[in-house]
Protein backbone atom coordinates (compact mmCIF):
# COMPACT_ATOMS: atom_id res chain seq x y z
CA UNK A 1 0.00 0.00 0.00
CA UNK A 2 1.25 3.11 -0.94
CA UNK A 3 0.91 6.03 1.08
CA UNK A 4 0.72 10.13 0.21
CA UNK A 5 1.32 12.98 2.29
CA UNK A 6 -0.41 16.03 1.63
CA UNK A 7 2.58 17.03 -0.68
CA UNK A 8 1.92 14.49 -2.70
CA UNK A 9 -1.69 14.33 -2.43
CA UNK A 10 -1.85 18.37 -4.04
CA UNK A 11 0.80 18.10 -6.10
CA UNK A 12 -1.21 14.91 -8.08
CA UNK A 13 -3.78 17.13 -8.33
CA UNK A 14 -3.68 20.31 -10.45
CA UNK A 15 -6.86 21.98 -11.63
CA UNK A 16 -6.05 21.52 -14.95
CA UNK A 17 -6.26 17.67 -14.57
CA UNK A 18 -8.54 17.02 -11.59
CA UNK A 19 -11.65 19.12 -13.28
CA UNK A 20 -11.61 16.86 -16.48
CA UNK A 21 -11.36 13.97 -14.09
CA UNK A 22 -14.45 15.48 -11.90
CA UNK A 23 -16.29 15.71 -15.18
CA UNK A 24 -15.84 11.91 -16.35
CA UNK A 25 -16.73 10.53 -13.34
CA UNK A 26 -19.85 12.61 -12.77
CA UNK A 27 -20.63 11.76 -16.34
CA UNK A 28 -19.76 8.15 -15.47
CA UNK A 29 -21.75 5.15 -13.37
CA UNK A 30 -20.57 5.95 -9.95
CA UNK A 31 -22.23 4.74 -6.92
CA UNK A 32 -22.17 6.74 -3.81
CA UNK A 33 -23.95 5.33 -1.04
CA UNK A 34 -25.42 7.58 1.65
CA UNK A 35 -22.26 8.61 4.11
CA UNK A 36 -22.33 7.02 7.60
CA UNK A 37 -22.36 9.53 10.36
CA UNK A 38 -21.15 8.65 14.74
CA UNK A 39 -20.52 10.17 17.53
CA UNK A 40 -17.86 9.12 19.71
CA UNK A 41 -17.51 10.16 23.49
CA UNK A 42 -14.93 10.75 25.73
CA UNK A 43 -15.23 9.86 29.48
CA UNK A 44 -14.43 13.01 30.07
CA UNK A 45 -17.62 14.37 27.69
CA UNK A 46 -15.58 15.30 24.60
CA UNK A 47 -17.54 14.30 21.45
CA UNK A 48 -15.89 13.79 18.29
CA UNK A 49 -17.65 13.00 15.20
CA UNK A 50 -16.38 10.63 12.54
CA UNK A 51 -17.95 10.80 8.80
CA UNK A 52 -17.14 8.03 6.23
CA UNK A 53 -17.93 8.39 3.08
CA UNK A 54 -17.79 5.76 0.59
CA UNK A 55 -17.71 5.98 -3.24
CA UNK A 56 -16.80 2.76 -5.50
CA UNK A 57 -16.92 2.39 -9.76
CA UNK A 58 -17.78 -1.51 -10.36
CA UNK A 59 -14.64 -3.62 -11.07
CA UNK A 60 -11.97 -0.82 -10.80
CA UNK A 61 -11.94 1.25 -7.49
CA UNK A 62 -13.52 1.18 -4.43
CA UNK A 63 -12.71 4.77 -1.65
CA UNK A 64 -13.48 5.52 1.84
CA UNK A 65 -13.15 8.96 2.89
CA UNK A 66 -12.71 9.24 6.56
CA UNK A 67 -13.27 12.38 7.83
CA UNK A 68 -12.84 13.53 12.30
CA UNK A 69 -14.15 16.13 13.92
CA UNK A 70 -13.06 17.18 17.44
CA UNK A 71 -14.29 20.36 18.32
CA UNK A 72 -12.29 20.61 21.52
CA UNK A 73 -8.92 20.59 19.22
CA UNK A 74 -8.99 24.82 19.61
CA UNK A 75 -7.88 24.28 22.81
CA UNK A 76 -4.94 21.79 22.42
CA UNK A 77 -3.63 23.91 19.34
CA UNK A 78 -4.26 21.68 16.48
CA UNK A 79 -6.94 22.00 13.72
CA UNK A 80 -10.77 20.87 15.17
CA UNK A 81 -10.80 18.43 11.50
CA UNK A 82 -8.68 15.40 10.16
CA UNK A 83 -9.24 13.59 6.84
CA UNK A 84 -8.11 10.33 5.65
CA UNK A 85 -8.67 8.45 2.04
CA UNK A 86 -8.32 4.99 1.63
CA UNK A 87 -8.10 4.12 -1.91
CA UNK A 88 -8.83 -0.11 -2.64
CA UNK A 89 -9.02 -2.18 -5.72
CA UNK A 90 -12.85 -3.10 -6.07
CA UNK A 91 -12.14 -6.50 -7.19
CA UNK A 92 -10.11 -7.69 -5.05
CA UNK A 93 -10.57 -5.50 -1.89
CA UNK A 94 -6.32 -5.17 -1.99
CA UNK A 95 -5.71 -1.54 -0.10
CA UNK A 96 -4.16 0.60 -2.54
CA UNK A 97 -2.96 3.83 -0.95
CA UNK A 98 -3.82 6.42 1.72
CA UNK A 99 -3.83 9.50 1.21
CA UNK A 100 -3.96 12.87 3.08
CA UNK A 101 -8.01 13.75 2.91
CA UNK A 102 -7.71 17.08 4.00
CA UNK A 103 -5.98 17.97 0.59
CA UNK A 104 -8.45 15.69 -1.45
CA UNK A 105 -11.34 17.30 0.11
CA UNK A 106 -10.22 20.97 -0.27
CA UNK A 107 -9.16 20.35 -4.10
CA UNK A 108 -11.79 18.35 -5.19
CA UNK A 109 -14.49 21.00 -3.82
CA UNK A 110 -12.66 24.15 -5.15
CA UNK A 111 -12.53 22.24 -8.77
CA UNK A 112 -16.29 21.13 -8.72
CA UNK A 113 -16.90 25.01 -8.37
CA UNK A 114 -15.24 25.77 -11.53
CA UNK A 115 -16.09 22.33 -13.44
CA UNK A 116 -19.74 23.99 -13.06
CA UNK A 117 -18.62 27.68 -13.58
CA UNK A 118 -17.60 25.85 -17.06
CA UNK A 119 -20.65 25.02 -18.05
CA UNK A 120 -22.56 28.03 -16.66
CA UNK A 121 -20.20 31.02 -17.05
CA UNK A 122 -20.14 33.41 -20.32
CA UNK A 123 -16.69 33.07 -21.75
CA UNK A 124 -16.40 36.81 -21.19
CA UNK A 125 -16.65 36.76 -17.45
CA UNK A 126 -13.03 38.01 -16.32
CA UNK A 127 -13.47 38.86 -12.51
CA UNK A 128 -14.28 36.90 -9.84
CA UNK A 129 -15.16 37.84 -5.67
CA UNK A 130 -13.97 35.18 -3.73
CA UNK A 131 -15.55 35.81 -0.24
CA UNK A 132 -13.76 34.13 2.39
CA UNK A 133 -9.93 33.68 2.96
CA UNK A 134 -10.25 29.89 4.13
CA UNK A 135 -8.32 26.48 2.86
CA UNK A 136 -10.83 26.64 0.47
CA UNK A 137 -11.28 29.94 -0.40
CA UNK A 138 -7.23 30.43 -1.08
CA UNK A 139 -7.73 27.77 -3.85
CA UNK A 140 -10.49 29.54 -6.20
CA UNK A 141 -8.42 31.72 -8.17
CA UNK A 142 -6.33 28.97 -9.43
CA UNK A 143 -9.86 26.50 -9.95
CA UNK A 144 -11.10 29.43 -11.83
CA UNK A 145 -8.35 30.26 -14.15
CA UNK A 146 -8.59 26.72 -15.40
CA UNK A 147 -11.26 27.07 -16.90
CA UNK A 148 -12.20 31.09 -17.34
CA UNK A 149 -9.66 33.87 -17.86
CA UNK A 150 -9.83 35.49 -14.74
CA UNK A 151 -8.07 39.22 -14.89
CA UNK A 152 -9.29 40.62 -11.67
CA UNK A 153 -9.62 38.59 -8.27
CA UNK A 154 -11.10 40.56 -5.25
CA UNK A 155 -11.23 39.42 -1.99
CA UNK A 156 -13.45 39.94 0.70
CA UNK A 157 -13.31 38.54 4.38
CA UNK A 158 -15.40 39.82 8.05
CA UNK A 159 -11.34 39.67 8.81
CA UNK A 160 -9.95 42.41 7.00
CA UNK A 161 -6.23 40.91 7.94
CA UNK A 162 -7.17 37.73 6.58
CA UNK A 163 -8.30 39.32 3.47
CA UNK A 164 -5.06 41.20 2.86
CA UNK A 165 -2.90 37.96 3.63
CA UNK A 166 -4.58 36.04 0.99
CA UNK A 167 -4.22 38.95 -1.25
CA UNK A 168 -0.81 38.77 -0.74
CA UNK A 169 -0.65 35.02 -1.38
CA UNK A 170 -2.47 35.96 -4.45
CA UNK A 171 -0.08 38.88 -5.61
CA UNK A 172 3.05 36.34 -5.16
CA UNK A 173 1.42 33.62 -7.48
CA UNK A 174 0.83 35.71 -10.42
CA UNK A 175 -2.97 36.96 -9.65
CA UNK A 176 -4.04 40.75 -10.35
CA UNK A 177 -5.46 40.41 -6.39
CA UNK A 178 -6.98 43.31 -4.40
CA UNK A 179 -9.15 43.57 -0.89
CA UNK A 180 -12.35 44.59 -0.31
CA UNK A 181 -13.77 46.49 2.66
CA UNK A 182 -17.26 46.82 1.30
CA UNK A 183 -19.31 43.95 0.21
CA UNK A 184 -21.84 45.05 -1.15
CA UNK A 185 -20.10 47.46 -3.81
CA UNK A 186 -17.75 44.22 -4.25
CA UNK A 187 -20.47 41.98 -5.55
CA UNK A 188 -22.00 44.59 -7.79
CA UNK A 189 -19.00 45.16 -9.56
CA UNK A 190 -18.46 40.88 -10.15
CA UNK A 191 -18.68 38.71 -13.16
CA UNK A 192 -18.42 35.85 -10.50
CA UNK A 193 -18.96 35.62 -7.15
CA UNK A 194 -17.99 32.38 -5.05
CA UNK A 195 -18.26 32.17 -1.26
CA UNK A 196 -16.28 29.59 1.01
CA UNK A 197 -17.41 30.91 4.52
CA UNK A 198 -19.18 28.76 7.80
CA UNK A 199 -21.84 31.61 8.12
CA UNK A 200 -24.87 31.12 9.36
CA UNK A 201 -26.84 34.23 8.14
CA UNK A 202 -26.79 35.32 4.51
CA UNK A 203 -23.84 37.36 2.96
CA UNK A 204 -25.02 38.03 -0.11
CA UNK A 205 -27.98 39.66 -1.12
CA UNK A 206 -29.70 38.60 -4.63
CA UNK A 207 -30.06 43.04 -4.98
CA UNK A 208 -26.51 42.89 -4.96
CA UNK A 209 -25.76 41.09 -8.43
CA UNK A 210 -25.20 41.83 -11.73
CA UNK A 211 -27.38 40.71 -14.31
CA UNK A 212 -25.70 37.14 -16.33
CA UNK A 213 -23.83 36.60 -12.95
CA UNK A 214 -22.87 33.75 -12.01
CA UNK A 215 -22.98 33.21 -7.89
CA UNK A 216 -21.24 29.81 -6.60
CA UNK A 217 -22.44 28.93 -2.52
CA UNK A 218 -19.64 26.77 -1.38
CA UNK A 219 -20.26 26.50 1.92
CA UNK A 220 -23.65 26.07 4.04
CA UNK A 221 -23.16 22.17 3.86
CA UNK A 222 -25.68 22.05 6.72
CA UNK A 223 -29.76 22.94 7.48
CA UNK A 224 -28.14 26.06 10.12
CA UNK A 225 -25.66 27.13 7.48
CA UNK A 226 -26.64 30.30 5.03
CA UNK A 227 -24.41 32.68 2.62
CA UNK A 228 -27.02 33.92 0.68
CA UNK A 229 -30.59 35.33 0.88
CA UNK A 230 -33.60 34.60 -0.85
CA UNK A 231 -33.38 36.81 -3.10
CA UNK A 232 -30.32 35.12 -4.66
CA UNK A 233 -32.67 32.30 -6.43
CA UNK A 234 -35.45 34.30 -7.37
CA UNK A 235 -35.44 34.14 -11.00
CA UNK A 236 -31.91 33.05 -11.10
CA UNK A 237 -31.04 29.41 -13.13
CA UNK A 238 -30.30 27.27 -10.19
CA UNK A 239 -27.81 24.07 -10.85
CA UNK A 240 -26.84 21.67 -7.75
CA UNK A 241 -23.84 19.21 -7.26
CA UNK A 242 -26.02 16.77 -6.51
CA UNK A 243 -29.93 16.33 -5.48
CA UNK A 244 -29.00 15.61 -1.86
CA UNK A 245 -28.06 19.63 -1.53
CA UNK A 246 -31.83 20.09 -1.34
CA UNK A 247 -31.79 17.68 1.89
CA UNK A 248 -28.50 19.23 3.02
CA UNK A 249 -27.73 23.12 2.99
CA UNK A 250 -29.93 25.83 4.54
CA UNK A 251 -29.19 27.79 1.91
CA UNK A 252 -31.60 25.93 -0.11
CA UNK A 253 -33.97 24.35 2.51
CA UNK A 254 -35.03 27.97 3.84
CA UNK A 255 -36.20 29.49 0.50
CA UNK A 256 -37.51 25.81 -0.55
CA UNK A 257 -40.16 25.78 2.19
CA UNK A 258 -40.75 29.58 1.19
CA UNK A 259 -41.95 28.58 -2.55
CA UNK A 260 -38.84 30.81 -3.64
CA UNK A 261 -38.55 28.16 -5.79
CA UNK A 262 -39.49 24.67 -6.31
CA UNK A 263 -37.85 21.44 -6.62
CA UNK A 264 -38.93 21.13 -9.88
CA UNK A 265 -37.33 24.67 -11.27
CA UNK A 266 -33.84 22.90 -10.27
CA UNK A 267 -32.19 23.06 -13.79
CA UNK A 268 -29.67 20.48 -13.05
CA UNK A 269 -26.95 18.54 -11.43
CA UNK A 270 -23.08 18.22 -12.43
CA UNK A 271 -24.04 15.06 -13.63
CA UNK A 272 -26.85 16.24 -15.73
CA UNK A 273 -24.69 18.91 -16.64
CA UNK A 274 -21.39 16.40 -17.59
CA UNK A 275 -23.37 14.40 -19.22
CA UNK A 276 -25.62 17.02 -21.64
CA UNK A 277 -24.03 17.72 -25.23
CA UNK A 278 -21.52 20.63 -24.69
CA UNK A 279 -23.01 22.31 -27.90
CA UNK A 280 -26.49 22.55 -26.69
CA UNK A 281 -25.56 23.54 -23.31
CA UNK A 282 -23.37 26.24 -25.09
CA UNK A 283 -26.60 27.38 -27.12
CA UNK A 284 -29.04 27.47 -23.86
CA UNK A 285 -26.78 29.60 -21.67
CA UNK A 286 -25.81 32.19 -24.26
CA UNK A 287 -29.62 32.43 -25.25
CA UNK A 288 -30.14 33.17 -21.52
CA UNK A 289 -27.00 35.44 -21.09
CA UNK A 290 -28.60 37.95 -19.20
CA UNK A 291 -30.02 35.41 -16.81
CA UNK A 292 -28.15 34.98 -13.69
CA UNK A 293 -26.97 31.73 -12.46
CA UNK A 294 -26.30 30.00 -9.33
CA UNK A 295 -24.43 26.67 -8.38
CA UNK A 296 -24.79 25.05 -4.73
CA UNK A 297 -22.63 22.09 -3.87
CA UNK A 298 -22.75 20.50 -0.41
CA UNK A 299 -19.60 17.66 -1.45
CA UNK A 300 -20.17 14.00 -2.93
CA UNK A 301 -17.64 11.28 -2.18
CA UNK A 302 -17.75 10.74 -6.01
CA UNK A 303 -15.44 13.70 -6.32
CA UNK A 304 -13.23 12.30 -3.69
CA UNK A 305 -13.00 9.04 -5.37
CA UNK A 306 -12.32 11.00 -8.35
CA UNK A 307 -9.25 13.03 -6.89
CA UNK A 308 -7.88 10.03 -5.26
CA UNK A 309 -7.73 7.52 -8.97
CA UNK A 310 -6.10 10.82 -10.31
CA UNK A 311 -3.31 10.42 -7.29
CA UNK A 312 -3.22 6.84 -7.46
CA UNK A 313 -3.00 6.08 -11.54
CA UNK A 314 -0.12 9.55 -11.96
CA UNK A 315 1.89 7.83 -9.60
CA UNK A 316 1.72 4.28 -11.25
CA UNK A 317 2.82 5.89 -14.81
CA UNK A 318 5.87 7.54 -13.07
CA UNK A 319 6.90 3.99 -11.85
Amino acid sequence: MQIFDAIATRNALPFERLIPALRAMFAADCTVPTRHVHELTSPNGERLTSLLMPAWLAGRYYGIKTINIAPGNAARGLPGLHAAYLLFDAVTGVPLALMDGNEITARRTAAASALAASYLVPNKARHLLVVGAGRIARLLPDAYCAVRPIERVTVWARDRDQSDTLVSELLASGHNAVAADDLQSAVRQADIVSCATLSTTPLIEGAWLQAGSHLDLIGSFTPAMREADDACFSGAALYLDTEEALQKSGDLIGPLARSVFSESEVRGTLTTLSRQQRAELKSEVSAEASTRSVFKAVGTALEDLAAAMLVWEAAQVQI
